[in-house]
């Protein structure tokens, strides 16, 4: 039998995902998978299934800047009106080093401010990486951040880590301050929102119990690992021992009682076209809600909520043979 050069029908090899693999639901993935660039610009800034959600597609340069007027305009007007802002952050450190240039040269006033990291990694045991961790979250933060606004009127006690002490009573403090009025998040490979992976420490019988599960020490899905093994922080060279196999986080109520969500699909591998985020992204904002895909739950917020994709995460997915491995 002769071999068939041209052969090209893309069906003759079927098969099941890998098991560890989260997303079971082969129709969704499908149908998500097939929404193209063009599908989504069509939406002109509206999401599908939630009026609340405000989706816009932009260039990373502006998604940047979205970002940081952002954290800049809320500081600058808890210092103009004299009121307390309660911001949870993510990990984007040198974003945190424009911010801080921008309000060290403003002068503003930075006493009204009230930071919670959003997550932190944690080792086998379940102990909370220290500040002095320099791949740490909350130690990024403190070099990027708090260091350009240490003479702001910023006070110490307005920082607020992940830590053995603090994860437990991490949700209680946000209740107590209001509740956040701001969330910066972004998904990860196993459509994390924070460190919220889609693993047995979080999944519950009913998705009312699921969203109303505060802070705490959990396990990472085996993506989390490989995903952070690609940044900077674990030498962008895939070196899975270097990663903490658990973390410490917000819980999926910070996220649902916020005031406002600024949810940003952005991430490229070191600036490239390859991006793991891409199909993630699609199941996080147009599949259908899931334990499964944790960030899928903002589709359920009846608050503010602003979704941004790049052009890059917005791209149509579809295979390049000719680029092939």
């Amino acid at each position: 039998m002769g071999l068939n050069l041209n052969y090209t029908d893309p069906d003759t090899f079927t098969f099941q995902a890998a098991d560890f693999y989260p997303f079971k639901n082969t129709a969704e993935i499908d149908r998500c998978r097939a929404i193209t660039k063009e599908d989504i610009l069509a939406m002109n800034g509206k999401h599908p299934g939630n009026p609340h959600i405000q989706l816009d597609v932009m260039s990373d340069e502006d998604d940047e800047m979205l970002m940081l007027m952002d954290i800049v305009k809320r500081i600058v007007d808890s210092d103009r009106e004299d009121k307390k802002v309660v911001m949870i952050m993510p990990n984007p450190c040198p974003l945190y080093k424009k911010a801080a240039y921008i309000l060290k040269t403003l002068n503003v006033n930075c006493r009204n401010v009230k930071f919670y990291m959003m997550d932190e990694w944690a080792d086998e045991d379940g102990n909370v990486a220290p500040l002095s961790y320099r791949a740490g979250f909350g130690n990024a933060f403190c070099r990027f951040m708090l260091s350009g606004i240490a003479d702001l009127g910023f006070k110490e006690e307005n920082f607020i880590y992940h830590s053995n002490k603090n994860t437990p009573d991490f949700s209680k403090m946000l209740e107590q301050d209001g509740e956040a009025d701001i969330v910066y998040s972004g998904p990860g490979w196993p459509g994390h929102l924070a460190f919220i992976d889609p693993v047995e420490d979080w999944f519950k019988p009913t998705m009312e119990e699921y969203l109303e599960q505060v802070a705490k020490v959990a396990h990472l899905h085996p993506l989390t690992i490989a995903q952070n093994s690609l940044h900077g922080s674990f030498g962008c060279s895939g070196d899975i021992s270097k990663v903490p196999p658990m973390g410490a986080m917000m819980g999926p109520r910070d996220a649902m009682r916020a005031k406002d969500v600024l949810d940003c699909h952005d991430i490229t591998t070191a600036g490239t076209r390859v991006a793991w985020q891409r199909l993630t992204s699609r199941l996080c904002i147009f599949g259908k809600p899931s334990q499964d895909v944790p960030a899928s739950i903002l589709q359920l917020r009846d608050k503010p909520t602003h979704i941004v994709m790049t052009h890059s995460i917005a791209e149509t997915v579809e295979p390049d043979y000719y680029f092939q491995y």
